[in-house]
């Protein structure tokens, strides 16, 4: 795409080159906007026709990109070709361009950017996203949060690529955990609290049987056989677990809701207790499985015996393990869902266990294990209500709103909406996942509760404004001037910029659906913001003669349709009417105020 832009200057320069255009696509790229200078729209890296590496200042890269820019001519796309500093550079005729963009990003709609030649014959594959994935009769702790948000984000890339995706929420539902909390209720639990706070009295019982174990070895042994009763069948212990599965499960649908987040399936490890069994035997008919002194089976992944490639697949007592609840599970996704491709979102802590699960696949002969993944993410460190520590995702979630309100209610010029709840907490959610997602998901961060709430720079209530505030403007002016446009009245510098903005958004999309990375589309979606709120301030509707007022309001209507697109993406869900009408205006990145 880039409305086409690309494919004809790839046309141009195929019969200089004398190569397919195919081959020349994506080494045009748009050239990100400058606040100092008017720009080119397209940039064309000779070396990477060449396949050099990136050393721009080479003479002879110079030389042979003056050479290329010389032998090209203007055309009625192309208005100006020039060179940089190893490239060749193409400015698209001013008017096309207005009228091209615009006219795309309405036709389009949600599908803008994605229907780029970046994205031609690439092959619709059916897609597993495993991703949450809490530990049932446990609280939805907020360490599940990233793993839920970011999933959730792939799950919706790979989805508005065209890809067939499921989306799995892989329960901690089974383990030594449940032999702890079966023991534990047994002697900490009660029925009524049970019932009237389920999930909370767990987590009480299970903290406090943790500690009962650490001191007493009885205790520990107790849990050990409850879990072996449970692998055995036994029907007043998996009657016991079912009722704390059910539980959880309940309160998991209700958290997701709020979240804005769905699953295709709800699995668990207790789905493959009897198929880690056939895993077992498996590894140990090719030879794989070895005994140790202590009596548990053991797969040697170096074949040396280095203490840093053996996994553990049993207990001494013949119960099965993560990793071998994690092999059965690969094995029947295969054969369930044929899958091109399976991603396991985590934190960065599981990233041997998954290695190791790749290569055991290998070994027992799956050639497939090759098409799965791992995706993992650094620790969110700091996060805290005002009540301290947080363990539940769910106090997160009531300190977003209640933050969220308290701020609007402070502002005496609030607008009246249905329902402020819901609006302050999408507002909270998305300054959450902005905060989230604007570093490299492998790094750490310090969460801070003052940072995601500002108004002002690069924050989430930032980018919820901005559309409501646009929404705002077509609801407001847009009866009369949504038909057509003059692309004469849209050549000012702001308008141009945002433009040649909007131009890059199917390259963003591309970077992110390589690397899987959400932050690509977060920079692209705070600039194109600040554009916004630059141009308002300049480019007025109000008062304005008809046929400009029309134009520009079409180039808000593409902005806030772009900016839509994009926040959808990311999970956030995007607001027609923002309670905070008088938020105060997010600068620039020069620090003055754009609105």
């Amino acid at each position: 795409m880039a409305c086409g832009f690309r494919r004809s200057i790839a046309r141009q320069l195929s019969r200089l080159l004398d190569l397919p255009p195919e081959n020349l696509i994506k080494s045009i790229s748009a050239v990100p906007i400058s606040r100092k200078e008017e720009v080119a729209d397209f940039q064309l890296s000779v070396d990477s026709l060449l396949g050099n590496n990136n050393d721009h200042s080479r003479p002879d890269v110079q030389v042979q990109a003056t050479r290329l820019a010389e032998k090209l001519k203007c055309d009625t796309v192309v208005s100006e070709i020039s060179t940089g500093q190893g490239t060749v550079n193409f400015k698209i005729n001013r008017e096309l361009l207005t009228k091209t963009v615009l006219q795309q990003v309405i036709k389009d709609g949600s599908k803008y950017g994605l229907n780029s030649e970046l994205f031609s014959g690439l092959p619709q594959k059916k897609i597993v996203v495993e991703f949450s994935s809490p530990n049932v009769a446990k609280k939805f702790h907020v360490g599940h949060l990233r793993s839920t948000i970011i999933g959730n984000f792939i799950a919706n890339l790979k989805e508005a690529l065209g890809h067939q995706v499921t989306r799995i929420n892989y329960l901690g539902d089974w383990g030594m955990q449940f032999g702890l909390l079966g023991t534990g209720f047994q002697l900490f639990g009660y029925e009524e609290k049970l019932q009237s706070s389920p999930l909370q009295h767990l987590f009480e019982v299970y903290v406090q049987v943790n500690k009962e174990a650490a001191d007493n070895k009885n205790v520990a042994k107790s849990a050990h056989e409850f879990f072996q009763r449970l692998e055995l069948g036994d029907m007043q212990a998996l009657e016991l677990w079912q009722k704390f599965r059910d539980l959880s499960i309940e309160e998991y649908v209700r958290i997701y809701k709020r979240l804005g987040v769905h699953f295709d399936e709800y699995s668990g490890e207790s789905f493959y207790c009897e198929k880690s069994q056939e895993v077992l035997k498996l590894l140990d008919s090719k030879g794989l499985l070895q005994k140790t002194i202590k009596g548990t089976a053991i797969v040697d992944l170096s074949g040396n015996g280095d203490p840093s490639s053996i996994c553990t697949v049993m207990r001494s007592d013949g119960t099965s393990l993560y990793a071998t609840r994690d092999l059965a599970a690969a094995i029947d996704r295969m054969e369930k869902y044929n899958f091109d491709t399976m991603i396991y979102v985590t934190d960065k802590g599981q990233k041997k266990h998954f290695q190791q699960v790749f290569q055991m696949l290998q070994i027992m002969g799956y050639d497939w294990a090759e098409r799965c993944q791992h995706v993992p993410f650094g620790v969110v460190q700091g996060m805290k209500t005002r009540r301290g520590e947080v363990t539940f995702l769910e106090d997160v979630l009531n300190e977003i709103r209640s933050r969220m309100l308290q701020n609007m209610a402070s502002i005496k010029t609030t607008k009246e909406v249905e329902n402020p709840q819901e609006t302050a907490e999408r507002v909270g959610l998305a300054a959450l996942i902005i905060q989230d997602f604007k570093g490299v998901l492998l790094s750490d961060y310090q969460f801070s509760w003052d940072r995601i709430f500002q108004s002002r720079g690069d924050t989430g209530v930032f980018l919820q404004y901005t559309h409501a505030r646009l929404h705002s403007l077509e609801e407001t002016f847009g009866c009369g001037y949504l038909n057509d446009f003059n692309t004469a009245c849209l050549q000012e510098p702001q308008s141009v910029s945002i433009l040649q903005h909007l131009l890059r958004f199917d390259e963003v999309l591309y970077r992110s659906s390589q690397d899987l990375q959400p932050r690509h589309i977060v920079s692209y979606l705070l600039t194109l913001s600040h554009l916004a709120g630059m141009a308002h301030k300049t480019l007025h509707i109000k008062d304005s003669p008809p046929e400009v007022a029309g134009a520009r309001l079409h180039l808000f209507r593409a902005v806030r349709s772009v900016l839509a697109n994009g926040m959808k993406l990311l999970g956030i869900t995007p607001l027609q009417v923002f309670l905070c009408c008088q938020i105060q205006h997010a600068p620039h990145h020069n620090g003055k105020s754009i609105c």
